[in-house]
């Protein structure tokens, strides 16, 4: 079997004890190493076959996994954070279903779960969104119509944009150009739940400068909305006049 990994964001304590469990017993380990916390490989069996995919091509990962199909060995194929989310598994997926070998994905915690908690606050709040938007600025991956930051922007939701800081001015201007103002809040997280994580706040209007004043050019994640600084309704779900199916209203 191929198991599709998500290892988390960078603390090797954030990937499932599934996860783990299965990384320990595979014979062949494909980690995408320009990401993944080496740490989360530590477990591995002595004799393990391990490769770092930061520098193979998709026919080479492939290769390595069909090999280790036909010996008779399961491979942890392991990868940063979720991999539903940009970790490029569909074609290999896709490849291994055409060549009848079995495959199962395990999920993991994203970076913007990870963020999220650095920070620490909810992405989504009563009265202020319940609506959280992934996605990325375009660049040599390019976007769908209807998907351009300014487009997304306009439904004023809190949206968490990957791979993107690079770009930190105009992602700024994108977001202005679809309706938030400059005095939206912004967090910016490098490196999330890693030790060397560092968070970057400030609004639309000044962060750029902020991100740029911190060095940070890579592996960030920007965080946007005013979930992050507008006041809020309370949660119903633990309010005392507020009945449901686990709790009578006592009032």
């Amino acid at each position: 079997m191929i198991y599709f990994i998500g290892a988390g964001p960078g603390d090797p304590e954030l990937i499932t004890v599934k996860g783990a469990r299965l990384i320990a017993a595979a014979g062949v380990v494909i980690y995408a190493g320009s990401l993944v916390n080496r740490q989360v490989l530590d477990g591995c069996r002595p004799e393990a076959e391990i490769h770092n995919s930061a520098g193979m091509t998709l026919d080479e990962i492939l290769s390595v996994m069909k090999k280790a199909h036909a010996a008779g060995l399961d491979v942890a194929r392991v990868h940063t954070g979720d991999p539903a989310l940009y970790g490029a598994i569909q074609e290999q997926m896709d490849a291994l279903d055409a060549a009848a070998i079995p495959f199962a994905v395990v999920p993991g915690v994203s970076s913007f779960f990870a963020a999220a908690a650095a920070v620490p606050h909810e992405l989504t709040l009563p009265g202020v969104t319940q609506t959280v938007i992934l996605t990325r600025v375009e660049g040599r991956t390019p976007v769908p119509a209807g998907e351009k930051l300014a487009d997304l922007a306009a439904h004023g939701a809190t949206m968490c944009i990957f791979l993107s800081v690079h770009l930190i001015d105009q992602v700024m201007n994108d977001l202005q150009k679809g309706g938030y103002t400059r005095e939206t809040p912004v967090v910016v997280v490098e490196r999330a739940s890693w030790p060397e994580q560092q968070v970057i706040r400030g609004v639309i209007g000044d962060i750029a400068a902020r991100v740029q004043e911190a060095g940070i050019t890579r592996t960030a994640l920007i965080m946007v909305g005013s979930v992050f600084g507008a006041g809020y309704t309370p949660s119903k779900l633990y309010d005392g006049s507020f009945a449901h199916g686990f709790r009578d209203n006592k009032e």
